[in-house]
């Protein structure tokens, strides 16, 4: 096993006591009689091996309410067979308005300058309003919402009013391509659309009506397109509805439906092919996200909370549920980087974030362009968290050298088909360099060797041998769930497979190393593309990087490592040179790339995932259009130029 990473970051008594998962501990022992669980790693094991009683505990402990009683807490022997809390009524969007205080629920920041700041009361009534017109127009418990919505007040108003008639929504970024949503929305049959007019991204102007025209030609579902003015506050559109025009002199109020009741649909990445359309129940998200919310983000009223996401990831619809607890959420729109190169910070800096979420792509791109967050006032800000993929060493160091040596970084994972991080931080536990804190209460995150059996301080396969209560309620027109076992269920009958690797300390913190699926495996011995990233990209001449393992039947083994540099000068012999030997020394002799190809950018998806998978089946002489949809890319010309110039050179 490496060498563990040094502490960068101990919480003194104060975080310790006031911190929410500590009130928790004290409840289970005064109301519970349950003594020993004051230690994390106690209470941990005590929430995977009382699962039912665990989950109970969340049901009492945030004061859930139900006309109806539920029959049992957990009923079924074996995921995905299992169901939770039979018989209750209720409805997410009813406890998003539980703790309105006399702060704003949300403030809203666009990247030309553009602020809106809505109180409670204005959020409930805008919610009132629209909750009412899409009752007008025939929706009702069941229906599908589809939204082209940015990342905008509007969107959550339009959310919660869908989910308090019953109703489903999903939603994607209005940067999806015109293919890519078709994919998503043509599965679940909307009744209705919500779109916007156009965005903005970087300087720049982008005009969607032409898009939404088409959508809104194929959707044959759909009875109703509203346009939302964003672009332009004026715009109209002959054969669409105005969101402002949306109105309703009803009270809001909300329809109670069963725990497994779907709440919204998601989809998997559809890098390869058609994306998995996932749907979670109302009771399961609001559970499993109070319980993220409140004991591994540590947040509550106060908060102000911000996550910089678009309405196309799941941490979208985590940042939405910060309303939950409570917590004034910020909405931000735009390029991270325009106007300036920290205009984030800036946006923390002026709206007093005191929980700041981000990608460990962003961190990344902030360590490469040298910047200096910790020259702002970032003294309202209690924590960062950081997700969408491993987060270095290098990373987790630059944080505390560069935005502050006191606050608390939390690394997690998890994802779009649970909704929720499954491993990431609690506030009570020291933060290691290049370690995650710990398993998430309820999730039985166990790493599984080539044998299937369970393994400590070894990398192994992760998966979740208890079902947690965001697991999906089914993916949709996959009634009988074959789609959804053979997803999940067919390497370890009954257990979750999650597709990740993971390494878990004795202590229960982790280490993530990628997708398992893109493991490179040079000479039986298996590596995430992480540790090759890691080692990569602290080079002060690459800006970023992508490897591909072509050990692949039909094909010499081969190990293929892409580099963009900061400067095109710098793609020269002499840096390949130089890698090749840091790999060698740093990784082992095995690791070493056969091949190293300078290229202008790395292909990623919409969320900034490098795109390992779709780049291997490319070279493999995949046909491009199974390979990769180039509608959910952020970069469709990345992929183009390697089609073009790299992919010739493999069939020489």
């Amino acid at each position: 096993m490496e060498a563990r990473g040094r502490i960068l970051w101990q919480p003194d008594q104060e975080t310790i006591n006031t911190a929410n998962i500590t009130q928790y501990q004290r409840w289970l022992e005064e109301n519970q009689g349950l003594k020993d669980l004051h230690d994390y790693q106690k209470l941990w094991e005590w929430s995977v091996t009382h699962v039912p009683d665990f989950w109970l505990s969340l049901w009492q402990y945030f004061g859930m309410r139900t006309d109806t009683p539920y029959q049992a807490v957990l009923t079924g022997d074996t995921m995905p067979d299992v169901h939770w809390f039979e018989g209750a009524e209720l409805n997410y969007a009813q406890y998003a308005f539980r703790f309105k205080n006399a702060g704003p629920a949300l403030i809203f920041r666009r990247e030309d300058g553009r602020q809106l700041q809505w109180s409670w009361k204005e959020l409930e009534d805008e919610v009132r309003r629209i909750r009412g017109g899409l009752k007008k127009l025939g929706v009702q418990a069941g229906d599908r919402v589809a939204a082209y919505l940015p990342n905008i007040p509007e969107s959550v108003a339009a959310f919660l009013a869908t989910a308090s008639l019953g109703a489903v929504w999903s939603s994607c970024s209005p940067d999806f391509g015109l293919q890519a949503v078709l994919d998503r929305f043509q599965q679940i049959e909307p009744k209705i659309l919500l779109a916007v007019d156009g965005y903005l991204y970087g300087g720049r102007t982008y005009n969607r009506v032409p898009v939404v025209e088409i959508l809104q030609e194929k959707l044959s579902s759909v009875v109703a397109t509203i346009l939302v003015p964003y672009l332009d506050p004026h715009a109209r559109h002959a054969h669409m509805l105005s969101y402002n025009d949306l109105e309703s002199s009803e009270p809001l109020s909300f329809q109670r439906v069963p725990f497994e009741h779907p709440l919204w649909i998601l989809y998997s990445s559809g890098t390869t092919g058609l994306p998995k359309a996932i749907v979670q129940g109302h009771g399961g998200i609001l559970l499993s996200h109070l319980m993220a919310l409140t004991f591994h983000l540590d947040l509550r009223a106060k908060d102000r909370f911000m996550w910089f996401t678009t309405t196309g990831w799941m941490m979208w619809n985590m940042l939405i549920s910060g309303l939950l607890v409570g917590a004034t959420i910020v909405l931000y729109d735009g390029s991270p980087t325009h106007p300036f190169r920290d205009t984030l910070w800036q946006l923390a800096e002026e709206t007093r974030l005191t929980f700041f979420g981000t990608s460990a792509a962003y961190l990344t791109m902030c360590e490469k362009a040298e910047l200096e967050p910790r020259t702002r006032d970032l003294s309202a800000m209690r924590g960062i968290g950081s997700t969408g993929s491993p987060l270095s060493p290098e990373s987790f160091e630059w944080v505390y050298r560069h935005v502050s040596s006191d606050l608390w970084l939390t690394s997690l994972s998890g994802g779009t088909d649970v909704c929720t991080a499954v491993v990431g931080g609690v506030p009570i536990l020291p933060v290691r360099k290049g370690e995650i804190q710990c398993r998430y209460l309820g999730s039985k995150v166990e790493a599984f060797d080539v044998n299937g059996k369970a393994v400590m301080n070894e990398v192994g396969e992760l998966v979740l041998t208890e079902p947690i209560a965001s697991m999906p309620v089914y993916l949709y027109g996959d009634r009988n769930k074959e789609r959804y076992q053979a997803s999940y269920f067919d390497m370890y009958p009954g257990i979750w497979r999650h597709g990740d690797w993971i390494l878990i300390h004795d202590d229960g913190s982790v280490v993530i190393y990628g997708r398992s699926d893109a493991t490179i495996n040079r000479g039986g011995v298996r590596m995430g593309t992480s540790d090759f990233y890691r080692v990569v990209e602290t080079d002060p001449m690459v800006a970023d990087s992508i490897i591909i393992d072509l050990s692949v039947p039909g094909h010499p083994s081969r190990l293929i490592l892409f580099i963009v540099t900061v400067n095109p000068s710098d793609g020269t012999t002499e840096l390949k040179t130089s890698l090749r030997t840091r790999l060698r020394e740093q990784l082992s002799p095995r690791h070493e790339p056969d091949q190293i190809y300078f290229i202008p950018e790395v292909p990623k998806t919409l969320n900034g995932k490098k795109m390992e998978i779709p780049l291997k089946r490319v070279l493999t002489g995949v046909d491009p259009a199974k390979a990769f949809n180039p509608g959910t890319m952020a970069n469709p010309g990345a992929m183009d130029y390697i089609l073009e110039q790299i992919r010739p050179k493999f069939s020489e």
